[in-house]
């Protein structure tokens, strides 16, 4: 799964790199341990222009009658969303970038109890694009009032960095593939499909974190800063 994040790019700066017709979300600061249920930026297109806009991380179905079910809808299988009914909507016609400077994932060291946070992050240090759906929801006691925007990340198999770490990642998408995956056009849910897959290892670089990352309340820079690896053989193999 993946539930951690940071996001430290600017609203300007990622329109820019994402080719932003209309930026919509407002400028949110730097936050270096995205945790669920928060409202992060969402790269999407309208039919006509492709904006960068804000959704609670959290995917709400449209069917829904109650908010809280975008707590246990953070991630979406890539294998099983085109058929699981909270995503399988989405995946047809609401498909959105989800842009991160990194994220983290946990590791199980033998001997300890807790587990080993990791920060995964792109070599050349430019955003990266998760894969991921977006859901526009109202409440059924109140079908006039304003839409809830809500999202969850796709994840799939481990590409040969995360691997030795944790058996699923986020799906990472390449330029070349963003306009088709955006695309609310494009319902063929086989070719939509074919463009997910694991980023090609030299994509990303890792190293060991505090656990202070544990701490939700934490959003500082220290965060991510690399300390000493824990002594476990998985680990000492990427080093």
């Amino acid at each position: 799964m993946c539930g951690r994040f940071t996001s430290t790019t600017s609203a300007a700066d990622l329109a820019a790199w994402f080719d932003i017709d209309t930026v919509v979300a407002d400028e949110r600061p730097e936050d270096l341990n995205v945790t669920p249920s928060r409202e992060i930026y969402v790269v999407r297109s309208d039919g006509q222009e492709r904006l960068l806009d804000a959704a609670r991380w959290g995917l709400v179905p449209g069917w829904a009658t109650d908010p809280s079910i975008g707590a246990r809808l953070i991630n979406a299988r890539s294998e099983t969303a085109a058929e699981k009914p909270s995503f399988r909507a989405a995946f047809r016609r609401r498909r959105c970038l989800i842009p991160v400077d990194g994220f983290y994932e946990w590791s199980v060291v033998p001997g300890q109890r807790r587990k080993q946070p990791w920060y995964f992050t792109a070599v050349d240090g430019a955003p990266l694009a998760f894969a991921g759906l977006w859901e526009s929801w109202r409440s059924p006691q109140h079908p006039d009032g304003p839409a809830v925007h809500t999202c969850a990340i796709l994840t799939g198999p481990p590409n040969a960095v995360v691997a030795p770490i944790h058996d699923r990642m986020p799906v990472i998408l390449d330029r070349p593939a963003w306009s088709a995956w955006l695309d609310p056009d494009l319902d063929d849910t086989h070719v939509v499909q074919a463009l997910l897959g694991p980023v090609p290892e030299d994509v990303l670089t890792v190293w060991p974190v505090s656990h202070a990352v544990n701490d939700v309340h934490r959003h500082d820079r220290e965060l991510i800063e690399p300390v000493d690896p824990p002594r476990a053989e998985v680990q000492d193999s990427l080093f």
